[in-house]
């Protein structure tokens, strides 16, 4: 049950105090033996625990999304999910959507709008598109609008430069890139706004996974970059979508 409607009926009548101090008490976290789900998360942090599928079995994911969905959530994110766990999924919650590309399946999608501003996602190359569908899908979910601008890196920077009026529009940009990972740097030197760096493991040898991305975006010398884990779109998108909230990001200060 939703925390807020319960305290309404409370408030006029229609559920006694008894009656909720139950329900409350069943409220914060639900232990389901391979999984302690946290019902109060959304309370604390303003986003609905998300699941991350790898790792987990299929029926796993779905006793969790169960368990979210007869708590009265409706916008559940699971992240890496593969086409047996979105089934598994499906046949507890038939009201959810497979983004193949983001390897995202979203239960009870209830479309929102919490963003003030525009979130860009900028790849280096095609082959880092899905790791920024992964943050892109993520920061749409979270409510926020999104725009996508691939295979733009800088070995062919005209491409960028092509899409400066894109960039100085976003309140924020994900720059996600493998190889060397430069992006981030240039468009971090061509923008006033935050910018969320994601290393990818795209590249050859000596890329060793996305080390070297990883490392060149913790040394770039472009100011106040944020950098997040290899591959880890879905932290960048959350991370994005917190930077894009009312009263973080407006008209280019901080509030």
């Amino acid at each position: 049950m939703d925390e807020r409607a319960l305290l309404e009926k409370v408030a006029r009548g229609e559920v006694s105090v008894d009656t909720a101090m139950d329900a409350l008490r069943t409220l914060p976290f639900e232990d389901l033996g391979y999984a302690v789900v946290d019902h109060h998360r959304r309370i604390r942090q303003g986003v609905c625990e998300v699941i991350y599928c790898a790792g987990k079995t299929p029926e796993q994911t779905a006793g969790i999304v169960r368990s979210m969905v007869e708590r009265g959530e409706v916008n559940i994110l699971c992240t890496r999910a593969d086409e047996a766990t979105h089934a598994a999924v499906y046949a507890v919650e038939p009201d959810c959507e497979r983004h193949e590309a983001a390897r995202i399946t979203v239960v009870r999608r209830r479309k929102i709008q919490t963003g003030v501003g525009t979130i860009l996602v900028a790849t280096g190359g095609t082959s880092d598109m899905k790791v920024a569908e992964e943050a892109a899908v993520t920061a749409e979910v979270l409510g926020n609008h999104v725009e996508r601008v691939y295979d733009v890196g800088v070995a062919g920077l005209h491409r960028l430069l092509a899409r400066i009026d894109r960039i100085a529009a976003a309140n924020v940009i994900i720059a996600v890139a493998g190889m060397e990972g430069a992006l981030p740097s240039v468009i971090g030197g061509l923008s006033d706004r935050p910018v969320i760096a994601v290393p990818t493991s795209v590249g050859y040898g000596a890329a060793q996974g996305g080390m070297a991305a990883l490392m060149a975006m913790l040394n770039s010398c472009a100011s106040g970059i944020t950098v997040v884990n290899i591959d880890n779109g879905f932290g960048a998108g959350y991370a994005a979508a917190l930077m894009n909230r009312p009263g973080r990001i407006e008209g280019g200060t901080i509030s």
